[in-house]
């Protein structure tokens, strides 16, 4: 009988991703910022079809009037903030005009999420790209955010503590 050997490999990434998640901020935005762009890249690696943004290329947009974020987080998230002028996943899916004349940008915490939705996304909508970085990106790149109410804030919902990377000037949520 012939034993076929065991992966090693996946189960090594898995731990190492594990450890990565489980250890300490950065305690600088600088560290901080550099621990999304390293979960983003190895998160990319999952939806490699979905067409990305840069966060500095979408926050240029934004003040240009010229994006349509799409908030792909859970209501809970979203009830803590959001980028400003962000629609529902299910808003747009309801009416993909929505995104007539604008960018469209799927955002999450980090881009898992949400690159997940830009690569499943059915015919019929338009073109949406996925926010590199989510939300965390976004804040890193200079954006800012809003509660429900449409008042800037300061608090972020960043789905869990191995996701608290937010800039310093910013009170994280999970």
């Amino acid at each position: 009988m012939t034993r076929t050997p065991f992966p090693v490999w996946p189960l090594a990434a898995c731990l190492l991703a594990l450890l990565a998640a489980c250890s300490r901020p950065p305690a600088d935005d600088a560290g901080r910022k550099a621990r999304v762009e390293k979960l983003f890249a190895e998160a990319q690696k999952d939806f490699p079809a979905a067409p990305g943004i840069a966060p500095e290329e979408a926050v240029a947009l934004w003040r240009q009037g010229r994006l349509l974020p799409l908030d792909i987080r859970t209501p809970a998230e979203r009830a803590v903030s959001a980028l400003p002028g962000a629609v529902t996943e299910e808003a747009f899916r309801a009416d993909p005009a929505l995104a007539a004349g604008k960018v469209a940008v799927a955002y999450c915490t980090i881009g898992y999420r949400s690159g997940l939705f830009v690569q499943n996304l059915g015919p019929g909508h338009p073109s949406v790209a996925n926010l590199a970085g989510g939300i965390l990106g976004w804040l890193h790149a200079g954006g800012t955010l809003t509660d429900p109410a449409g008042r800037p804030t300061t608090r972020v919902h960043v789905y869990g503590r191995a996701w608290d990377l937010a800039p310093l000037a910013y009170t994280p949520v999970w």
